[in-house]
């Protein structure tokens, strides 16, 4: 295996909405910023990896918009996921164990506000037999994860406010989040359910933006970086897509995911000093903290998805903070996990360090 790491990170804002730029105007001044980063230019990428939705864009193979900011011609070598960047990421990743190239560039763009009712988008993403011609609200299985969640006895509607009150309290100090804050538990617990237990705070705010990493293989990495962010496994893995044929209070896939990443790094996720985790609703973390085995790790200091969530780079954030916390000397091992599917259908879990 070649010894791979992130060596830049740069994000957009995330905006409650962005109807006035394209994707290639929002995206173009983040990967300017992570190139410049690391002294490098468009030209020195060896290879080119994105995520995006096509759904929140309302037309089909909506990313090609976003290649006018990286530079298509002359032809590069490009790949594109259909879901959250992170995946992306892990492409990149195998990419360059592939020996072809030494650097690569990832980035995620997502517009959330375009459609006009999430409601209406979300279900396509259901079991296309079962869930999807009961069209649920984009919320409904979630809130059954949650009921389940809190009956089990993992966590508690109080104890639910309190992560989203720490979390808007270190989104303070964090310049991208779309909110921040310290509402206080009580006047938290004082709002109406949305889908019970959830309450409004308890859902990550769907935004606008942008993520770009860029990913260095061996002696490149350690000229481009001065503290390079080594990723030592990447792992995924999911579970059934139809949420009804599994506990919903144990997330085998990303347990599996953490496992066997750690089989690969050497070094467990219990063991790592900071976790970025996709938690877009506040139920979450108490729900993967269990599963990863991280009871006793700083969780989501940049305030996490319940800041703000931006379409298809929120996972790819994940990653890039937890970089972001190596790379500034904040922790030596750091994980970040990263999700897609409803109810956790499909987890991944990536594992860095600052040795290397």
């Amino acid at each position: 295996m070649r010894d791979v790491a992130v060596v830049s990170f740069s994000q957009s804002a995330c905006t409650a909405a962005n109807l006035r730029d394209d994707m290639a105007e929002i995206l173009l001044p983040v990967v300017r910023e992570a190139l410049e980063q690391v002294g490098l230019r468009r030209e020195d990428i060896d290879f080119y990896a994105s995520g995006s939705h096509d759904f929140f864009e309302g037309r089909t193979f909506a990313y090609i918009e976003s290649l006018d900011a990286v530079g298509a011609w002359p032809p590069i070598s490009e790949s594109h996921v259909e879901m959250d960047a992170a995946w992306a990421c892990y492409e990149a990743w195998s990419w360059l164990q592939l020996g072809h190239g030494d650097i690569a560039l990832v980035y995620g763009i997502g517009r959330g506000a375009l459609p006009t009712d999430l409601d209406q988008v979300a279900p396509a993403s259901l079991d296309p037999y079962y869930l999807t011609p009961l069209h649920p609200h984009r919320h409904a299985i979630a809130g059954l994860q949650a009921a389940a969640v809190v009956e089990a006895g993992i966590t508690t509607e109080r104890e639910m406010a309190d992560v989203v009150n720490q979390s808007l309290t270190d989104a303070l100090s964090n310049p991208f989040a779309l909110r921040a804050g310290a509402p206080g538990v009580e006047s938290l617990l004082d709002q109406p359910y949305i889908a019970s237990p959830l309450r409004p705070h308890d859902v990550a705010p769907v935004g606008d933006g942008a993520a770009v990493l860029i990913l260095a293989a061996g002696d490149v990495a350690r000229r481009l970086a001065r503290r390079p962010a080594w990723i030592r496994a990447i792992d995924h893995r999911m579970d059934t897509h139809y949420p009804g044929s599994r506990d919903l209070t144990v997330v085998d896939s990303a347990r599996i995911a953490a496992d066997k990443a750690g089989a690969m790094a050497g070094f467990t996720a219990a063991s790592v000093e900071v976790a970025e985790l996709h938690t877009e609703y506040s139920y979450v973390e108490p729900l993967l903290t269990k599963a990863l085995g991280i009871d006793n790790v700083l969780v989501n200091p940049s305030g996490g998805p319940l800041a703000g969530a931006p379409a298809t780079a929120t996972g790819l954030i994940r990653v890039g903070e937890s970089a972001r916390a190596i790379m500034q000397g904040r922790a030596t091992r750091a994980l970040a996990h990263a999700t897609n599917g409803a109810a956790l259908q499909h987890n991944l879990v990536c594992l860095m360090e600052a040795s290397g």
